[in-house]
């Protein structure tokens, strides 16, 4: 047992990077931009602003939707039910997109019931289990004080949850559950990265600073280019200076001859071109589009013909292949945390190989349109011709997203 010291060291040492990408999440991340010719008090007037960090995760988040699970011998879909499940679940996926994990809080309501609370990454972490993908003891922060100290703590083992206050043990609360109850629901898990990988990955963080160093550097070339520079040659020295204001918006100048008779020469300078900035932001959400699965089209840059649904299916070809990689690794931690609820619902520790035939079920990640569905109807009926029974009502809404009448009975 590593103890709840080393959990808040290493959940102090983790959480600053989860931060990080939450705040690339709500825009409100204020990096520090390079740059040779701006200067600094003036490039902080021209703050850019791109939710395309946003883009990535949502993108892929909103296409996530869990249905069920099947063959549901433990009644675990009553206790997500029970939990306001479409919302819990969708909290739980966003933040593991953002953070790479999140982590449910199974505890016991007042009615006996478990009750589901889904904690950040930035709030949680644990010692984890390379082959059940469970903790073996986790820790978690439920609140903070004003100077962003944990107040309220809670450090999880096998049968017991222990309840701190500004670091004092207040309670201890003893259970049946075959592991800690806080399960983390990992996305893109590996044997180096075993907490799993953010959407807003290092690359995708680059390719974002760099459009918002072109954004703020087309705002500051369009004051010269709405206002360009105008110069006077060959003035007399004798020559009141005129206001840069005056001679900015004024519609009309005078300038008279001089004593020898010599007059001004009045010239602009070149307007700077907007194009360059253009082609460099179109660069930039090309490589963030290759990085996150997302297209042009995604980012703000419409292609001149409306694609078809099939069209936008292949176009996110990597982005579909992304989705059933997540719905992988979520269905795992979703039926771990069903698997640890029924446990303390039940007062009764249950093996995990007992949960093997139930299975987590996702809607389609792209829906299909009248045509899709038209020719996977004829498909069904040519091979159920072939192998009869072989398409059923299951089967077809596993493909189609749709739900035959009397399914939902």
């Amino acid at each position: 047992m590593k103890g709840i010291e080393y959990l808040r060291k290493k959940l102090a040492i983790y959480r600053q990077g989860a931060l990080y990408r939450q705040r690339v999440y709500d825009m409100k991340n204020d990096d520090i931009s390079p740059g040779i010719t701006i200067p600094p008090k003036l490039r902080q007037q021209y703050k850019a602003t791109l939710g395309w960090g946003a883009k990535a995760v949502d993108a892929l988040a909103d296409r996530l939707v869990f249905r069920e699970f099947a063959n549901d011998n433990f009644n675990i879909n009553e206790i997500f039910q029970m939990n306001n499940m479409d919302i819990l679940l969708d909290d739980a996926k966003l933040s593991a997109l953002i953070n790479s994990c999140s982590f449910i809080y199974i505890s016991e309501g007042e009615d006996g019931f478990p009750r589901l609370q889904v904690i950040q990454g930035s709030e949680a972490t644990g010692i984890l289990d390379p082959v059940t993908r469970l903790l073996t003891e986790g820790y978690a922060v439920l609140s903070r004080d004003e100077y962003d100290k944990p107040k309220e703590e809670l450090y999880f083992v096998t049968g017991r949850t222990d309840y701190y206050i500004d670091g004092k043990l207040v309670d201890s609360i003893e259970n049946n559950a075959p592991a800690p109850l806080l399960v983390p629901i990992i996305h893109r898990p590996d044997a180096s990265r075993p907490f799993g990988r953010s959407r807003i990955t290092p690359s995708a963080i680059y390719y974002q600073k760099y459009a918002k160093r072109t954004l703020e550097r087309a705002d500051i070339t369009a004051e010269f280019y709405s206002w360009p520079q105008k110069y006077a040659v060959g003035l007399s020295q004798d020559t009141e200076p005129m206001e840069s204001w005056k001679a900015t918006i004024s519609s009309f100048l005078q300038f008279t001859k001089d004593d020898e008779g010599d007059k001004p020469e009045l010239g602009q300078f070149n307007v700077p071109s907007m194009s360059p900035f253009t082609e460099q932001l179109r660069t930039a959400a090309s490589g963030f589009a290759g990085e996150t699965g997302l297209t042009l089209d995604d980012l703000g840059f419409p292609s001149d013909n409306p694609s078809s649904a099939e069209a936008i299916k292949a176009s996110h070809e990597t982005l579909r292949l992304a989705a059933e990689k997540a719905q992988r690794d979520f269905s795992s931690g979703f039926l771990n945390v069903g698997y640890l609820a029924a446990s303390l619902r039940d007062n009764f520790p249950y093996r995990r190989n007992q949960l093997y035939q139930t299975k987590a079920k996702w809607e389609p990640v792209f829906k299909p349109d009248a045509s899709t569905i038209s020719l996977i109807g004829d498909g069904a009926i040519k091979i159920n011709q072939a192998v009869p029974g072989f398409f059923g009502k299951e089967t077809l809404r596993d493909l189609t997203g749709i739900e035959g009448e009397g399914d939902g009975n």
